[in-house]
């Protein structure tokens, strides 16, 4: 079994590109997800959370909103949450892990968007970054609702930078040329693992 880490900053197509693998028969353990059970109704980490940042939490679990205000651009805060969450999600990532295992899985995918920054590449054997020209990235997260120029900065500044995401990759799936040829770019990815596993 080899363990891939899928990761690219905000905007660069991440999230459809893990779709490509899944629709290729690959699992994708998907750490977001994992995150939003965590914050949802009789979540995991709801407790804790609301603990370390009163007020944040409801009958609907975590409200991102109000835990977004509370950390601010306050890098401690980060930290103090990184601490409560990351290893409820190690545990999620753990039992996906045998669960696969018990299936005969070849190939596992950890989607973790910042895997580097969290030491996440420590874990994998291969890194595949999902990345686009700046100016593409910029337009795509821009569109979406709620988000400003200055938000996006302000989360671009917690992340590593995309080129030395690119130096650290094992693959790289440049998404600017649209779903098919990504879609092609994900199977040569995959031929390579798997002859990797074979040699």
């Amino acid at each position: 079994m080899m363990l891939i880490g899928l990761t690219g900053s905000i905007g660069m197509g991440k999230s459809a590109t893990a779709e490509l693998f899944m629709a290729a028969g690959i699992a994708v353990f998907d750490s977001d997800a994992c995150v939003h059970e965590l914050y949802g109704p009789g979540g995991g980490a709801v407790a804790a959370v609301e603990g370390a940042f009163p007020g944040v939490a409801g009958p609907g679990g975590i409200d991102r909103r109000k835990l977004s205000a509370a950390l601010g651009a306050d890098s401690e805060k980060f930290r103090a949450l990184e601490a409560i969450v990351h290893p409820l999600v190690n545990q999620c990532r753990a039992a996906f892990v045998l669960k696969c295992g018990a299936r005969g899985d070849d190939l596992i995918i950890f989607d973790i968007p910042l895997l580097f920054e969290t030491g996440g590449d420590g874990l994998v054997d291969k890194i595949v970054v999902v990345s686009a020209p700046d100016a593409v990235r910029r337009k795509r997260v821009l569109e979406r609702p709620g988000m400003t120029a200055d938000k996006l900065d302000a989360i671009i500044a917690r992340q590593m930078p995309d080129a030395e995401k690119r130096a650290r990759a094992d693959y790289v799936v440049e998404t600017s040329g649209g779903l098919d040829d990504a879609r092609e770019q994900v199977d040569t990815v995959l031929a390579s693992l798997r002859a990797n596993l074979e040699s």
